[in-house]
């Protein structure tokens, strides 16, 4: 592999007609992809996927969205669904203040057995944070003073993002940094230690530039890539050895999956 694409959500519908076309495009890039479980529907499929494909590997989780399904029966799946040897993390889970489409409480319930269970089954996390920073870091705090993982889709500025490393998490870069508006972003990635991001799409969703406002799919990782390469004054190919060498130790993949 010369990538990884941290965090893909495959199972999407955005994909049910060409799925192994994107797939191949992947091939054809020399990527490695995580698809991320949303739900416990996502959470199988992504499985399944990383199950079926060469160089694909799954987290299971459940997203602060669908929070409200998340109970004792739910955790236990999950638990069971951490065994399979294809899944190397827990995620996507956190806290989301801006569509709440979850009752708070209910968030932040869910997300703490979440978290509880990728300490007990040693597995990193993926996080999702929006406009929920200070009752996601108090949770965290509260279930250890370090964790092992990822804050997927960081947006914020390099205080923000000192507060996450200081916790032990890198941080999930993905189409918006090559976005016009997102200076308080660029300054952070530029300030950030190369060796604590991680590549991702977000995919179908946040497509980069050039293809901004079109689904998004892996292989665009190239240019989440270049724009890091451009705002460090670094070559490409730099960025993409550092970052698959971060993703592979901190999720504990190896090359010939």
């Amino acid at each position: 592999m010369k990538w990884i694409d941290s965090h893909a959500h495959l199972d999407d519908r955005a994909y049910e007609k060409d799925l192994a076309v994107v797939i191949a495009r992947c091939t054809e890039a020399d990527l490695g992809v995580m698809t991320i479980g949303a739900s416990m529907r996502s959470s199988r499929e992504a499985v399944r996927l990383a199950s079926r494909y060469r160089r694909m590997w799954a987290t299971v989780g459940v997203h602060p969205h669908n929070a409200k399904h998340v109970d004792a029966g739910t955790v236990h799946e999950l638990r069971a669904l951490a065994g399979n040897e294809r899944v190397v993390g827990i995620g996507e889970i956190g806290l989301d203040y801006y569509r709440d489409l979850s009752p708070r409480d209910v968030q932040r319930t869910a997300f703490r057995q979440q978290l509880e269970l990728a300490q007990d089954v040693e597995l990193p996390v993926c996080l999702h944070n929006r406009e929920s920073t200070d009752d996601l870091l108090a949770i965290l705090r509260s279930v250890s003073a370090t964790h092992r993982g990822v804050i997927h889709s960081f947006l914020g500025d390099i205080a923000l993002a000192t507060r996450f490393l200081e916790l032990g998490f890198h941080l999930g870069v993905g189409g918006p940094i090559t976005f016009p508006k997102n200076g308080p972003l660029r300054d952070a990635v530029r300030r950030i230690p190369l060796d604590r991001i991680l590549l991702e799409t977000d995919c179908p969703y946040l497509t980069p530039v050039p293809y901004r406002g079109r689904r998004n799919e892996p292989a665009y990782v190239q240019y989440v890539a270049e724009e890091i390469a451009r705002l460090k004054g670094i070559s490409i190919d730099a960025v993409a050895e550092q970052t698959l060498t971060t993703t592979k130790r901190l999720f504990g993949i190896e090359d010939g999956g």
